[in-house]
């Protein structure tokens, strides 16, 4: 990350570097509320406002260097009135924290809400604050060498040196602000598990860092190996990481808070194949590096896990991630053969690039005969036709249970991660029926994200395993929304990587149910 940011509670100690205030680009005149600020700077920035370049679009900000009264004032961007405003207040956001950390600021003063419209909920509008301002706290620099040495290059160095930065804010901001940074820490501890590279973060790996966050976070923390897997039937999750350079493995998270040990958990599920080559039915060339974002569902759910039990909240909840690489070797599953699954459910493997639904599924039978949930939410990068028919807008959502839908698309809406229903009839679940096995995996490309869920529906609620005919399920399909491929640079709220989909989304959602 750029650094530590922090949000003081107190008095300013120290005068700061730098106000921030929001403009609008329709009032076409400066919110009473800055009208001192504005005297102290000379007028400097009403004399910015009415001048015909001046632009006050989401995520764009402008700087001034007044002759006297604070350092810098930065004049926010939040757009129109009509814009989706939480969107706006996300990216005016992380685009001013960049523009600060850029600027070598210290002590940044918000100033936000004197330009915000006065009809929005400010629980809404500081917690997008927050979102937006750790969103832009995120630098993936591990790995940078000896040639990113400015000693050796000449230039400056791309991964910044560490620093502090203090924000002060309107007392009224200061819960929502703290919360969403808080929340934000977890995503992008799930960006940057996303963002290492396959040579490191093997199934092994994070078995490793569960086991180390468990303790750091007080979760419960259960590892399924190979040889465990194969004890328990898991032959959908064995079959896809037959080739792998470490053996697969589920890795069970638990949080249980005081008092909750015998309440239904609910239960979250993610796919985490740490490398996609597609095995025998290879995936082209170009652009495979990016297959190391197909564990991006897996590091959603270590996210979301990690953010419950640092905000300790009163659920309990279980976290599954199925981990393998798909790889190719004379131990790799083929096309043609036939696996059983968990639950006891045969699959006729049709296309080995199918593979996240084989993982899911047994992870899925695994959890409701362990911890008996009373709702089921998967996360997985799924298909491409996701991509194609909703682009990176939004994530495809299948869910069999209304309320749990209403919830859902709530959450949504109020953190910005956005999702849509697609339908799952019977007629899907029969388009995969097999011929020598009981389904495929695979039946070409026509409704290939519905196929997707329409497989994983044979491995929960009525017809999956434990006799929970009733057990709401939600399937997310992510892949056009994992990371910033297919993202417009001035529209997006994320540079060049993963996106930590789901866990804003998801940590929502269970703050919400009781």
């Amino acid at each position: 990350m750029y650094g530590t940011i922090t949000i003081a509670t107190g008095a300013r100690k120290a005068k700061a570097d730098a106000v921030a205030i929001t403009v609008r680009d329709t009032t076409g005149r400066l919110p009473d509320a800055y009208t001192e600020l504005d005297a102290s700077a000379d007028g400097m920035i009403t004399a910015a406002l009415k001048r015909s370049e001046f632009s006050a679009t989401a995520g764009q900000v402008t700087t001034l260097y007044p002759g006297r009264g604070p350092h810098r004032i930065f004049l926010t961007g939040i757009g129109g009135a009509n814009r989706d405003d939480g969107h706006a207040v996300r990216l005016a956001a992380s685009q001013l924290v960049r523009t600060a950390y850029d600027a070598g600021v210290r002590r940044l003063d918000l100033r936000l809400l004197g330009g915000l419209p006065g009809t929005l909920d400010i629980n809404l509008l500081a917690r997008a604050i927050g979102d937006g301002i750790a969103i832009a706290n995120f630098e993936f620099a591990e790995f940078k060498g000896k040639a990113n040495d400015s000693r050796s290059t000449g230039s400056r160095p791309t991964r910044r040196k560490a620093r502090r930065l203090e924000l002060t804010a309107e007392p009224t901001m200061r819960p929502g602000i703290k919360r969403g940074l808080l929340i934000g820490q977890s995503v992008n501890l799930a960006r940057r598990l996303a963002a290492t590279p396959p040579n490191i973060a093997h199934p092994a790996f994070f078995t490793a860092h569960c086991r180390q966050m468990a303790r750091r976070t007080g979760l419960k923390c259960t590892i399924i190996n190979a040889m465990k897997a194969k004890q328990l039937g898991l032959g959908g999750l064995l079959a896809v990481g037959s080739a792998g350079s470490r053996p697969p493995a589920l890795i069970a998270l638990e949080h249980c808070p005081p008092g909750k040990a015998k309440a239904p958990p609910v239960m979250l599920v993610g796919k985490a194949v740490t490398f996609d080559t597609g095995g025998y039915s290879l995936k082209p060339r170009e652009n495979m590096d990016a297959m190391k974002y197909d564990k991006c569902g897996g590091m959603a759910v270590i996210g979301v896990m990690d953010a419950v039990a640092r905000l300790k909240l009163p659920v309990r909840v279980i976290g599954l991630v199925a981990a393998a690489e798909n790889l190719i070797s004379a131990d790799a599953y083929r096309p043609g053969d036939i696996i059983t699954m968990a639950n006891g459910v045969t699959v006729e493997v049709t296309n080995t690039d199918a593979e996240g639904r084989l993982v899911l599924g047994d992870a899925m039978v695994y959890g409701c005969r362990t911890y008996k949930p009373r709702a089921i939410i998967d996360l997985a990068t799924l298909t491409g036709g996701v991509v194609a028919a909703l682009g990176s807008s939004c994530a495809g959502c299948f869910c069999n249970d209304e309320h749990l839908l209403q919830q859902l698309l709530e959450s949504a809406n109020f953190t910005g991660e956005r999702i849509w229903h697609l339908p799952l009839w019977e007629e899907h679940r029969k388009q995969i029926k097999g011929s020598h096995g009981d389904i495929v995996n695979s039946a070409g490309r026509e409704a290939q994200p519905i196929q997707g869920a329409a497989f994983l529906s044979h491995f929960v609620g009525e017809r999956g395993p434990c006799d929970l005919p009733d057990l709401p399920w939600a399937h997310l399909d992510i892949a056009g929304v994992s990371d910033t491929k297919g993202r417009s640079e001035g529209e997006s709220l994320f540079l060049s990587g993963p996106t930590g989909f789901g866990v804003r989304l998801l940590v929502r959602w269970l703050e919400k149910i009781r």
